[in-house]
């Protein structure tokens, strides 16, 4: 059985134009998957952007030709497309969930939000870096420093994150930034040891959970280190914004984490342990 695929997004997440979560359980149901948890993208920052740059499903939420504003979650509307999954999908488990971006950010909206509804998993990510007052996107960011710099801010706002807010359980795509590296650039896990092995440490400390996230594929080397700095559980995510990419890659992300020592828990749904 493969694992739970516990961060995907659907027609509720605003960066998506190809999200349906009715074909996402029926795609979780053919793989056989014992849970699939819908976590919703939830940002309440405003980014400095260069459109240009950015593809056609987002410059719809641009404003004054240099900003880019995600709307906010319909979380009636999502609680009720949920009601009408579990009723289609009875044997499938749906979590409910969110992504809260850049959370320790925005204290005051992201308590609002949990507060409004009983979100059964909620996990945390970083897409951004403030600079000099402004927030812009890792992506945009490579496009003005070197590579070096961007990322060790990334890893350091990423720690800063984890210390000052424990609204998620779960830190997702730690790799993001290497989704976005400019064509042509070299680059080496291995570079950044020091600077990862920290998040690490800091997200073991809390007692919270890392994902492996597989929409570029799964980094041994996280694991390796994340158990190394103390780390105990372990989840999987495809970040999937549509249904022929859940589940994506799991086969082998599942037989990599069970190499470095971590186990399926009490519950198929539940995060793996060592």
């Amino acid at each position: 059985m493969l694992p739970a695929d516990l961060h995907t997004h659907t027609e509720f997440s605003w960066d998506t134009a190809t999200g349906d979560m009715e074909g996402s359980c029926a795609r979780a149901v053919e793989l056989g998957l014992p849970a699939i948890a819908f976590t919703e993208h939830t940002d309440f920052v405003t980014w400095d952007v260069t459109p240009a740059t950015l593809p056609d499903r987002l410059t719809r939420h641009i404003t004054d030709d240099v900003h880019l504003t995600p709307p906010p979650l319909d979380v009636t509307g999502y609680l009720s497309a949920i009601d009408r999954c579990r009723t289609r999908f009875p044997s499938l488990r749906i979590i409910t969930g969110v992504e809260l971006g850049e959370p320790h950010w925005f204290p005051t909206q992201t308590a609002s939000l949990l507060a409004a509804a009983p979100f059964e998993r909620v996990i945390g990510s970083l897409h951004s870096l403030a600079v000099a007052g402004r927030h812009r996107l890792v992506e945009d960011e490579f496009a003005l420093r070197g590579i070096p710099a961007v990322l060790r801010d990334y890893f350091a706002e990423a720690i800063r994150m984890i210390h000052t807010c424990s609204d998620f359980s779960t830190l997702t795509h730690l790799d993001y930034p290497i989704r976005y590296l400019p064509t042509g650039s070299t680059f080496a896990i291995t570079d950044f040891e020091e600077e990862i092995r920290a998040v690490l440490r800091a997200l073991a400390g809390t007692g919270r959970a890392l994902e492996v996230n597989t929409r570029r594929g799964p980094e041994p080397e996280f694991v390796h280190w994340w158990r190394e700095e103390g780390g105990r559980a372990i989840c999987f995510g495809s970040d999937a914004h549509r249904p022929d990419l859940v589940a994506k890659g799991f086969t082998d992300a599942a037989a990599m984490v069970e190499s470095a020592g971590f186990r399926p828990g009490r519950h198929p749904h539940d995060h793996w342990l060592i």
